[in-house]
This record gives C-alpha cells, sequence and structure tokens, in this order.
C-alpha cells in the first residue's frame, strides 16, 4: 500500500540517495521541500541545475571550479613549485582554512580503496604525473587522510614519483589518525604542515 503520493515518495528517494541521508531524514526534507512557496522551491530547484551546468573541474588541479583555472591555480602569489595532492575539493577548504600553506593543490576525486571496487585508474593521479612531468615542481606534499585508504594511496604516488627526482613528503601526524581532514582545526592541520616528513 502506497502511504504518499507518487510524485512525494520519489523525491523522498532522491534525498535518499544523498550520502548520510536516511529514509526518515529523506522523508523530513520531502515534506519541507512541499511546503516552500512555489518560488523558493524553484529556486531550490534552479540552484541544483546551475551547479551542475556551471561547476566543473580546474584542468590544472582538478579542484571545483566554475571559471577557466580555479583562483588558486590562478593566483600568481601562490608557489607553483608546491603541489599538495587531497583526495577530495572538501580538503582544499580544510587546508586553507589553516591560512599556513600558500602553494597549490591537486584533488584526486576520491582514494585506492580495493573494497569501494576504486582503483588508481579511478581517481587522478594521472593528470598529477602530467603536471609533475612537465617539469617546475619540486615538492610533492601528500595530504590524504591518516587511514588505510589514504596512506596506500600517498604510498602509491610516491613510488611514481620517485623516478621524476621531485621531493615527496607526507603530513605529519598532528592530524588524528583514523579522522578526515575537514574536520581537523587549524592549529592541528598548521603543525601537521609544519612538521612534514619525506616519504
Amino acid at each position: 500500500m502506497q502511504f504518499f503520493p507518487a510524485a512525494l515518495q520519489n523525491l523522498a528517494d532522491q534525498f535518499a540517495r544523498l550520502p548520510g541521508i536516511g529514509g526518515k531524514t529523506a522523508q523530513r526534507l520531502a515534506f519541507y521541500v512541499l511546503s516552500l512557496p512555489m518560488e523558493e522551491a524553484q529556486e531550490f530547484a534552479q540552484a541544483i541545475v546551475q551547479a551542475k551546468q556551471e561547476v566543473h573541474t580546474c584542468p590544472r588541479c582538478q579542484n571545483l571550479t566554475d571559471r577557466e583555472l580555479c583562483p588558486i591555480c590562478d593566483d600568481d602569489t601562490r608557489d607553483q613549485s608546491i603541489i599538495c595532492v587531497v583526495a577530495e575539493p572538501k580538503d582544499v577548504i580544510a587546508m586553507e582554512r589553516s591560512r599556513e600553506f600558500r602553494g597549490v593543490y591537486h584533488v584526486l576525486h576520491g582514494v585506492i580503496s580495493p573494497l569501494n571496487h576504486v582503483t588508481q585508474d579511478d581517481i587522478r593521479i594521472k593528470e598529477l604525473l602530467q603536471r609533475v612531468g612537465a617539469g617546475n615542481v619540486r615538492e610533492v606534499i601528500m595530504a590524504t587522510n591518516p587511514d588505510t585508504e589514504g596512506e596506500a594511496t600517498a604510498m602509491y604516488i610516491s613510488r611514481l614519483l620517485r623516478p621524476m627526482e621531485v621531493k615527496v613528503t607526507r603530513l605529519a601526524y598532528g592530524v588524528p589518525v583514523g579522522s578526515q581532514l575537514e574536520y581537523a582545526d587549524e592549529v592541528t592541520l598548521s603543525r601537521a604542515l609544519e612538521g612534514r616528513q619525506e616519504m
């Protein structure tokens, strides 16, 4: 027996597809959207469509942007010879909050995770190798999360970079093992950057 109109159930099902949203939360969100005035509901829907149409990856660092290059790659005051490798775009935001790093980034869009069927070919390693291979890079900082997948990804990339004669460092363990970069505070990230070690 169907308790809700099909359109309402479909909306709840769409919310339930979002990460971290269970069935009950999806229903609450669907009811909330349904209670919005038509103008606000259209603004909400348009914001989703606009983000999908305008946001893309930066061709240089793979971070999200709505411009030709992201603001960090386009900033002449940043040190282009130091690349900080992170797993996700939200990690760039976490690193920038520390206000300590003045280099540039490379976003992998994931980490190697055999259990989740994510291989090295599924993330943006090839683009990183092309950037380093083009020259002018003196250091690559591995800033993936200090968990099993993050460590495996960092080690894999460091082995690929070794023949390119570039210094490869890893964030120091000011960031607790098993945590996520996005939840680390500015002081912890600053200490992690200062204490990074060569791999």
